[in-house]
């Protein structure tokens, strides 16, 4: 996980003013998220995406670092994002719907689920267990999901644990953990106690997902029933799938090497034909990419010499080369314009 930018060429987060709030209606009766107050960041171009935000959790060290931004898409280099006032471990937003993982207590922390509307009103907190390590959302801002590590702070570490929880908004249905549902894998049911589950995405009708479960040093990409709590195995080596806007491809890391500092890389999957191609990033990054738009995924790439990271766009069908589309960010998602 190098190649990040010097530290000189990174922008630095300016309070500088408030923002009026855009309030958009959406078919599920929840308005967009738009940021309150600005701040200083890079953007690269050569993405073309039409209207929307690109929001993030900003990693520039000092009072803003871990605060949700956002910024339009398709900014000019050196454009001027916005900082909320909403503090994050990790983050993702939806058709207005922000879902905030966020630890509180000095000596003892307590992490919590946070959901936010568009007006960073917050309309929902659960206490959760482990330390935050992935958040989604659907598309229509309905479904959330979590994944927190129990024990372990890494997928490459042995005896990594973990638990992933899923909320409906607006029933109020809630999954502590997906480990209570009916697992298959060939054909047959599978149990056994080092079963862990991560990385949720949804597809478009609110019930249907895709999850990674882990196993026996092994891990497949297991499609979910939330209302039958079934889960079915449908391929090997796969982890952190992220659905496309037309839910036709997943965007996944795969394990492609047993070396603990490079273990793995991005890949997309074809669900109609199953045929996997790999990106043009060629480090090994350990994230749940999104889809910047229905040609592109974004992930975020660690520095080297301090808790930041970067955000960077690579073509989805394998073509290209990574680009750096926004410094000193993490969690990133997209809100349509």
């Amino acid at each position: 996980m190098t190649d990040a930018p010097s530290k000189d060429s990174r922008a630095k987060i300016l309070l500088s003013s408030i923002a009026v709030l855009a309030v958009v209606a959406v078919a599920a009766g929840v308005t967009a998220f738009t940021g309150r107050s600005k701040t200083r960041a890079g953007v690269a171009g050569g993405f073309t995406v039409a209207g929307g935000q690109l929001t993030y959790r900003t990693t520039v060290q000092g009072p803003d670092f871990g605060k949700v931004v956002e910024q339009p898409l398709g900014a000019a280099q050196g454009a001027v994002p916005t900082v909320s006032s909403v503090r994050c471990e990790r983050s993702y937003t939806a058709s207005g719907v922000l879902l905030c993982l966020q630890s509180e207590g000095d000596l003892i922390s307590q992490p919590y689920a946070e959901i936010y509307d568009s007006s960073l009103k917050q309309i929902k907190k659960l206490e959760i267990t482990g330390t935050p390590n992935r958040a989604r959302l659907s598309a229509d801002g309905r479904m959330a999901s979590w994944t927190t590590f129990v024990t372990g702070d890494s997928y490459t570490q042995p005896g990594a644990s973990t638990r992933t929880s899923i909320l409906d908004l607006k029933t109020g249905e809630y999954v502590e953990s997906l480990e209570t549902f009916a697992s298959v894998v060939d054909g047959k049911p599978y149990k056994a106690v080092d079963v862990n589950y991560w990385g949720v995405t949804f597809t478009s009708d609110d019930n249907t997902f895709y999850a990674t479960m882990g196993s026996s040093s092994k891990t497949w990409l297991m499609r979910g029933d939330l209302k039958a709590h079934t889960l079915t195995a449908l391929r090997d080596n796969l982890e952190c799938p992220s659905l496309s806007p037309d839910g036709t491809r997943l965007v996944f890391k795969k394990r492609v090497s047993d070396d603990i500092r490079r273990p793995w890389r991005f890949m997309v999957l074809d669900l109609a034909s199953m045929k996997e191609t790999p990106l043009a990033e060629a480090r090994s990054v350990d994230d749940q990419a999104a889809w910047l738009d229905a040609h592109t995924v974004m992930y975020a790439v660690p520095h080297d010499n301090d808790p930041g990271s970067d955000l960077y766009a690579v073509p989805a069908d394998g073509g290209g080369a990574p680009r750096l589309l926004a410094a000193d960010g993490m969690s990133p998602s997209v809100t349509s314009g």
